[in-house]
C-alpha cells in the first residue's frame, strides 16, 4: 500500500500501487477538502529534488560542522507502518509532525493528531575525546515522549544510544548512529 498526500490540506490516500504500472497516471480526490490531483506511478520529483541537491552539496566543500551527518532517525508509523529516514546534525535536532510552515528539523509526515508538531529534541553533540554523544528531551508535548518505554519528565534528559527506540504518540523513532 502506498500513500499520497493532498497537496491542498495535507491528508493522505492510500491506494493499491500494486493494481498499477510504472508510468501511468492517476487521479485522486481528496474525501477531506475535495481538491482533485494527479500523481504518475514510479516518478517522484522530490526524490529526484533531493538526489539533485545532495550531488551539489557534495561537490561544494563546507566549513559548517553543523551540517555534518552524525546518525538517523527512523520513523516508522504504527498504523500504516509508513516508513521514514531522517538524518541528524550536530546540536538539537527538533523532531515534529510535518507541517507547512512550521521549522522542525525532523519533520515527521503522520496524521497522528498525538505527534505535536515540535514534539521532542534529539541533541547531538561530540564530548571532549571527539565521540558523539546523544541526548533526548520532551519539548513540552502534550502526550509526552517515550524511551524504551519509559516516559521523560518535563525536564528529564535521557543519554540514548544506537538502536535506542523512541515512542512519539503512534510513532516509533529509532536511532542509527554513525
Amino acid at each position: 500500500m502506498k500513500r499520497v498526500r493532498c497537496p491542498k490540506c495535507d491528508h493522505f490516500i492510500q491506494f493499491d500501487e500494486t493494481k498499477y504500472t510504472e508510468g501511468q497516471s492517476l487521479v485522486f480526490v481528496c474525501d477531506n477538502c475535495q481538491k482533485q490531483f494527479g500523481i504518475r506511478i514510479g516518478v517522484s520529483k522530490l526524490r529526484a529534488l533531493q538526489r539533485e541537491e545532495s550531488k551539489g552539496s557534495a561537490s561544494i566543500p563546507t566549513e559548517d560542522a553543523s551540517a555534518e551527518n552524525v546518525g538517523t532517525i527512523i520513523a516508522v508509523e504504527n498504523v500504516f507502518g509508513f516508513r521514514q529516514e531522517h538524518s541528524l546534525h550536530l546540536g538539537d535536532n527538533i523532531i515534529g509532525r510535518r507541517n507547512k510552515g512550521d521549522d522542525v528539523d525532523v519533520a515527521i509526515e503522520t496524521n497522528d493528531p498525538s505527534m505535536d508538531r515540535r514534539h521532542c529534541v534529539i541533541n547531538v553533540k561530540r564530548n571532549k575525546n571527539g565521540v558523539l554523544k546523544y541526548s533526548v528531551r520532551d519539548n513540552d508535548s502534550i502526550t509526552g515522549t517515550f524511551v524504551m518505554n519509559e516516559i521523560l519528565g518535563p525536564k528529564d534528559r535521557m543519554y540514548i544510544e544506537d538502536g535506542s527506540v523512541i515512542t512519539l504518540g503512534a510513532t516509533t523513532l529509532i536511532l542509527h548512529t554513525v
